[in-house]
């Protein structure tokens, strides 16, 4: 498992920092400090967000990040520089950020996402390359502030605790789907979240079927390993002297996807150990609610299991029964995660909270629609679902907003059950798929799906992304719940009538 480096506030950069960082903006090129414009230019250096330059000043290495136009630069041109940095100096044991001083957003923002830039950046999963300890990478970074060190700590606490869950997630999303089994996934996730405070309980095979989970033990039943549904709960101590809102989260748990009897390709499966990347999001957010004092009351349930082919497989055309009494012809045994997710839902419902949050990676079609980069997001509710994409944009998630239209339910009909798992012909996958989803929502709750399928993991690093898993929506969850009922769009006083 990752290790995260250490981050100190200081006035100024320290002597023994190996590697440090200057800002540069693309309209600022003359004003860069302790560089001239020319070589900057000679060397094509436009100051684009993201974009480094290495220089080399005798025993020290000193970078030019690239932080946008000075206007529109802000905590999530920050984050990106600085993952930048800590990524082209990962051999570096000292890195140290010289934060820009003119830079005109709220100073303890901008350092909490240089805080978690840098500790994003310098991730790296070495779990299965035990040479990788031999080699020298960064243990600390500094971020000088000037006089603000006592103002910015917590800011950078924050940004410490933030980052630190989606390092986790990572972990989850880049172990092998043979040695991330469902039981090992479900107990290293409840050991985290024990340890950050919250309440875990894992729901074994047996209790899985006392609750009428029909949908994942359906999933289930190809596979050698049993499967797990991981609850867990953080409540505020703020709870303890009044009634705070509930939020329920829901993250789909595929330890590895073969497609089950409705076979992926083989080329297809290559990536599929990350098919638990909307529960690794969740469970990651849920270990930091502590550490950032979220003011509601959270609920978090991930079903995990893989989907596999064995004898007792379940077969095209299979009907099985969910929680909530509605059956499902399954016709593809590939459009799994959306079984597994509606018991889930159901779990949420009868929490009866004011909002519920699911993340999945649902769909290749939102991949084709949307890019790898982008995820798509469902709603019932467009109050809500604004709101979520505001968070989303301030936490440097991007997302877009895709219908759920109403006759496009039609496709789900079925002649033998309630529903069958998969829409009518080629088009429409990810509608359809929000749509199934949808049904197992209670009614008046407010609900979000997010399909993660691109952004959840990535071919080649990208900002602070780095190749692999890449740990999206933790942030998004984070920034949604830690300022829940703030700003001018108040969750809990949607309209849930």
């Amino acid at each position: 498992m990752s290790v995260p480096i250490s981050i100190k506030i200081a006035k100024v950069v320290p002597s023994g920092a190996t590697a440090v960082a200057v800002g540069a903006f693309s309209d600022g090129l003359s004003k860069v400090d302790g560089v001239r414009k020319a070589a900057l230019d000679r060397a094509g250096f436009t100051g684009a967000v993201g974009s480094t330059l290495v220089l080399n000043d005798g025993d020290s290495t000193r970078v030019v990040v690239g932080l946008g136009a000075f206007r529109q630069a802000g905590p999530v041109q920050l984050r990106t520089a600085a993952a930048a940095f800590a990524r082209v100096c990962g051999r570096h044991r000292k890195l140290a950020f010289d934060y820009p001083a003119d830079l005109d957003i709220d100073r303890a923002d901008g350092v909490r996402a240089v805080t978690e830039g840098l500790i994003l950046g310098a991730y790296r999963f070495d779990t299965h390359k035990p040479k990788a300890s031999e080699r020298p990478s960064t243990d600390s970074a500094t971020i000088a502030v000037g006089d603000d060190v006592r103002a910015v700590q917590d800011a950078a606490r924050r940004g410490r605790a933030t980052a630190e869950a989606v390092c986790f997630a990572r972990d989850l999303v880049n172990e092998p789907g043979g040695t991330l089994t469902p039981t090992v996934f479900a107990e290293r996730s409840a050991e985290r979240a024990t340890e950050a405070g919250l309440t875990a309980e894992i729901m074994d095979a047996d209790a899985i079927a006392e609750a009428r989970l029909g949908g994942l033990i359906a999933v289930n039943l190809g596979s050698e390993e049993p499967p797990r549904l991981l609850k867990l709960t953080y409540t505020p101590e703020a709870a303890a002297d009044t009634v705070v809102p509930t939020v329920a989260l829901v993250g789909k748990g595929i330890t590895f996807d073969s497609g089950g009897l409705s076979l992926k390709p083989a080329e297809s499966m290559m990536e599929m150990k990350n098919d638990m990347a909307g529960a690794a999001a969740v469970i990651g957010a849920m270990t930091a609610m502590p550490a950032l004092d979220v003011p509601v009351r959270v609920i978090s349930f991930t079903p995990m299991t893989d989907n596999m082919t064995g004898g007792r497989a379940q077969r095209p055309g299979d009907i099985y029964t969910a929680r909530n009494g509605t059956t499902v012809e399954v016709l593809n045994t590939d459009a799994e995660g959306r079984l597994v997710l509606a018991d889930a839902l159901v779990l949420a419902s009868e929490e009866e909270p004011d909002a519920i949050i699911d993340l999945a990676t649902l769909t290749g079609a939102c991949l084709v629609a949307l890019g790898a980069k982008i995820a798509g997001l469902m709603s019932n509710d467009d109050d809500f679902a604004e709101v979520v994409a505001d968070a989303a944009t301030e936490a440097g998630e991007r997302v877009w907003h895709l219908p759920l239209p109403a006759d496009y339910r039609a496709a789900l009909d079925s002649p033998v059950a309630d529903l069958k798992n998969i829409g009518a012909g080629r088009f429409g996958g990810a509608l359809t798929a929000g749509l199934f989803l949808q049904e197992f929502v209670a009614e008046g709750i407010p609900w979000v799906h997010l399909d993660i399928a691109g952004p959840s993991f990535l071919a080649e690093p990208d900002g602070e992304y780095p190749r692999g898993g890449t740990g999206f929506g933790v942030r998004t969850l984070l920034h949604l719940l830690e300022t829940w009922g703030a700003g001018d769009s108040e969750p809990e006083d949607l309209d849930t009538a």
